[in-house]
């Protein structure tokens, strides 16, 4: 059975011929000889048939200004395609392997482990389990919205060519669209010319949620059930296994545009876009519901549903029973749809919750059962409930996240007019104070009374005001958590909910509203992991609020800025160890932690394969919640493209199901001491390397000289500005631009720089090579680390950094570059030592990847290191420049 018609290398040549075609048509023979010559030359230096890139460099600083961007316009959509026709490749291998049965991580393998354990045990199992991607508004997607949409075109034919079997005149029809859509794209302008505004952000993370998720869920819960009756006995019901939350209109960290109207607006199109889905649904289930009441029961309780709608809508009944006469289903149907119409009308008869349309698609799926039509229920009405259980009526629910220093400056000067200064309380008279004010029952300030008060205060009252509102309009799992960024204290999670007890979201013993999320991102933090979490869970306040939100307490865990200030392997290890030591502190509690992790899309920000990630947490972790963020251009990768959006979410299911079992099973993995203090040696010494590396005298200098951060500072990626209060330090740098710009210069160094300083030191100390292989094979958080360290390393190019740095004053390129350089060499050759294998990296696609790829990414960093090193450039060489950033991210798949 053949099931494609093309394969990559095809796919690339096309592609790229078509591409040479509309670039001629739209410039100028002479431009595509240019672009040819900069290409080959390209190829020919990594095919060791040129000595060296001066030729390329030369050519490329002849050029003039319009016909270098010209070369750097070919070069970024030539990446733009081909990563198209690599997720075509992705998608036939993935349909090929599902075919032949040999596809890894699958729902099939984790049925196929809970059917080796008894049935309570997997019910257990699957009742534990909760997964939640939460889709950030972080400024990590290069491309324009308009851009994305044409490659999603171009992409949508290519299936067609590959997957259906076409005349030649139907297949040249569909060249001829690929051909229009390309020169479409050829003239679209790349560069957005304004900066994204937080309701566009929003609109960007509703489209995948829209367009692709809605109806991928269905199809991975009828894949999961058919696995599950093959693998374990009983007839096991599946529940809720994910839901999809987001950050976009809700995260005010460092984002002063994002206002209470934007996350209302974000909440009300949210919730009109998955009402009309759902009326689309049931219109389409109308359709196949033709049964005829006359010759089937509907049941008792079924018509008693229907009787109790015809009262409720008694003008819309007129209409049902005149429209399908006879015809019990259609007419409970239509009913359905004009009650989804009023949810939130001010006409009376809508759902007033979820839960009440989930219980007439159970009316109608039981009277379906009754009937001997349980193949309709499986085939249309399931997939249906599925939907709805997982999108509610919020299609995502929001986040709400502000940092802690603007909590604490709120209630300062609200309490200033009540004659107490809050600022001048320890932690522990603070703790004190607000466990008071939470428990009494009179409110201690007016949140509408901000007319004293600084914008930056007014800001946070008005949101905990507005938050009310928003629960009592969309309903509280609409909007009920709120993460407090660079929680340091208990205080800052007890001002919290303080804020949202004087907002009546909170009425204590009775009700909480949200979850109160401690971030923990700093060294200080993680550290005091137990003297925060201690103090909460043992303060009579906050066990209250603990105790009406079901004893779970969500625990953020930054890895982005503890990556940033600790270094990779320290960062990790550290994450490592307080991951436990949260279990830990949980399990004296008796509380379920929900781990939530802030993972980014690189490396170096928590990024890699979600199933590896998953698969290597610590066993006590794991209590089978778990939340994660999805970030910028993973987004993208991940979830645009249908099928690919479908594997990921199977993935996940699978580590988290395995996980579960696993944890169930044997709570605390087995850990050799000597693997333990092997860690905490080779962490203390690349943290201090890392650290002594920070706070040399001119590197910061260096950065700034040797990668493009000053031109990634301006682009208009995002909302959010790109560092915390505008100064030039690395702390005060957002991690995504310090990521970015290491990343854009080839020496992404935030993915593995001091590993070999930290392997040395537990080789100097009397360690042995031996154990680090040891810890390799059987340790899956080591072999992750270096797995993914891997990645980094085999995606850097030391040649091409050194043009970087040549950019930089001579003292200060003679001091850190070659420091650079040897800890980056060093590293490569331990690591392939450890895992005990020739290659530095361990996957097959991402060798052909890069060989396919860094010929065409070199052009982009030469000529974005001569603009970069031009102190007076034009206003096309400026856009010229930015265009090059863009370039690169999409050859390199990434950004920060």
């Amino acid at each position: 059975m053949t099931l494609h018609n093309r394969d990559v290398r095809q796919d690339v040549r096309e592609l790229g011929a078509l591409l040479g075609e509309v670039l001629e048509d739209q410039t100028s023979r002479r431009s595509f000889e240019t672009v040819e010559s900069c290409r080959r030359a390209a190829i020919d230096y990594r095919a060791d048939e040129l000595e060296s890139r001066e030729p390329l460099i030369t050519e490329l600083e002849g050029l003039s200004p319009h016909e270098q961007r010209i070369v750097a316009r070919a070069f970024t959509t030539y990446f733009e395609l081909i990563n198209l026709a690599e997720e075509r490749e992705r998608v036939r291998s993935l349909r090929t392997e599902s075919h032949e049965g040999t596809l890894a991580d699958s729902l099939e393998t984790a049925a196929e482990e809970l059917g080796e354990t008894d049935t309570e045990t997997v019910e257990q199992v699957l009742d534990d389990v909760l997964i939640e991607p939460t889709f950030t508004a972080h400024p990590t997607e290069a491309r324009r919205k308009t851009v994305k949409s044409k490659l999603r075109t171009v992409s949508t034919y290519l299936e067609t060519l590959d997957e259906r079997l076409l005349t030649n005149k139907e297949s040249e029809q569909v060249w001829r669209d690929i051909d229009a859509e390309v020169t479409s794209l050829w003239q679209t302008p790349q560069v957005r010319r304004r900066q994204p505004e937080p309701e566009d952000e929003a609109r960007n993370v509703q489209w995948y949620l829209e367009n692709t998720l809605f109806d991928v869920v269905g199809e991975v819960y009828d894949e999961l059930a058919d696995a599950i009756d093959e693998e374990v006995e009983g007839n096991l019901e599946i529940p809720k296994l994910f839901e999809f939350r987001s950050w976009a209109g809700s995260d005010r960290d460092g984002n002063p545009y994002v206002t209470p109207e934007v996350t209302a607006n974000t909440l009300e199109r949210q919730r009109e876009v998955v009402l009309e889905k759902y009326r689309e649904q049931l219109k389409r289930l109308s359709g196949v519901l033709s049964q005829d009441g006359s010759r089937i029961d509907a049941g008792s309780e079924f018509q008693a549903s229907l009787e109790e709608d015809l009262e409720r809508l008694p003008g819309s009944a007129r209409t049902a029973e005149e429209r399908y006469p006879g015809e019990p289903y259609r007419q409970k149907l239509k009913l359905m749809r004009e009650r989804l119409q009023r949810v939130g009308d001010v006409r009376p008869g809508g759902y007033d919750d979820v839960d009440e349309l989930l219980e007439d698609l159970e009316y109608i799926a039981d009277s379906l059962r009754n009937n001997g039509a349980e193949v309709v229920v499986d085939a249309h009405v399931d997939p249906i409930r599925r939907q709805v259980a997982t999108f509610g009526f919020s299609l995502a629910s929001l986040d709400l996240r502000e940092h802690q220093q603007k909590h604490t400056d709120a209630i300062a000067e609200a309490l200033e007019s009540e004659g107490i200064d809050y600022h001048a309380f320890s932690e522990d008279e603070r703790v004190e104070w607000l466990t008071e004010a939470v428990l009494q029952d009179e409110p201690v300030i007016d949140l509408s009374d901000t007319e004293d008060l600084s914008d930056a205060s007014t800001r946070v009252l008005t949101l905990f005001d507005s938050l009310a509102e928003w629960q009592s309009e969309y309903g509280v799992h609409a909007i009920d958590t709120y993460c407090i960024s660079m929680n340091d204290e208990p205080s800052h999670v007890l001002e919290v909910l303080f804020l949202a007890d004087q907002a009546d979201v909170v009425s204590l013993p009775e009700h909480c509203g949200i979850d109160i999320v401690p971030l923990l991102e700093t060294e200080y933090a993680l550290s005091g992991a137990r003297r925060i979490m201690g103090t909460l869970f043992e303060n009579e306040a906050y066990s209250q609020a603990l105790e009406a939100r079901g004893r779970t307490q969500e625990i953020m865990l930054g890895y982005s800025d503890s990556n940033k200030e600790n270094g990779f392997l320290a960062a990790n290890w550290s994450l490592y160890k307080n991951q436990r030591r949260l279990a830990e502190i949980c399990d004296d509690h008796d509380v379920t932690m929900r781990l939530f992790h802030g993972r980014g899309g690189s490396i170096s920000r928590g990024g890699g394969p979600m199933n590896e990630a998953l698969l290597a947490l610590p066993n006590s972790s794991v209590t089978g919640q778990v939340k994660f963020t999805e970030q910028g251009e993973a987004i993208a990768e991940k979830y645009a493209n249908p099928r690919i959006a479908e594997r990921n979410i199977e993935q996940m299911v699978n580590a988290q199901l395995r996980s579960r079992l696993y944890a169930m099973d044997q709570p605390e993995e087995e850990i050799l001491e000597e693997w333990i203090d092997a860690m905490e040696t080779m962490a203390d010494a690349a943290r201090q390397e890392y650290r002594d590396l920070l706070e040399s005298e001119g590197f910061v200098q260096y950065f700034e000289q040797a990668t493009p951060i000053t031109v990634i500072e301006d682009l208009d990626l995002g909302s959010r500005p790109a560092s915390r209060s505008g100064e030039r330090t690395v702390e005060d740098l957002r991690a995504i631009p310090w990521v970015f710009s290491w990343t854009q210069s080839r020496c992404i160094l935030p993915g593995w720089y001091a590993i070999a300083t930290g392997v040395d030191a537990y080789l100097d100390d009397g360690g042995s090579m031996e154990t680090l292989q040891e810890m390799y094979d059987e340790w899956a958080f080591f072999q992750t680390t270096l797995d993914n360290a891997a990645l980094s390393l085999s995606r850097t190019e030391l040649e091409i950094a050194d043009q970087y740095a040549d950019l930089a004053d001579d003292d200060l390129r003679d001091r850190f570059f070659p420091r650079l350089t040897d800890e980056c060499e060093r590293g490569a050759e331990l690591i392939k030592e450890i895992g005990q294998r020739e290659e530095l990296h361990t996957r097959d696609w991402l060798g052909e990847n890069l060989e396919r790829r860094n010929p065409y990414v070199d052009p982009l960093n030469l000529l974005q290191t001569y603009l970069l090193d031009r102190t007076h450039r034009t206003d096309i060489e400026e856009r010229t420049l930015r265009l090059t950033v863009k370039g690169i991210a999409a050859g390199m798949k990434n950004t920060g």
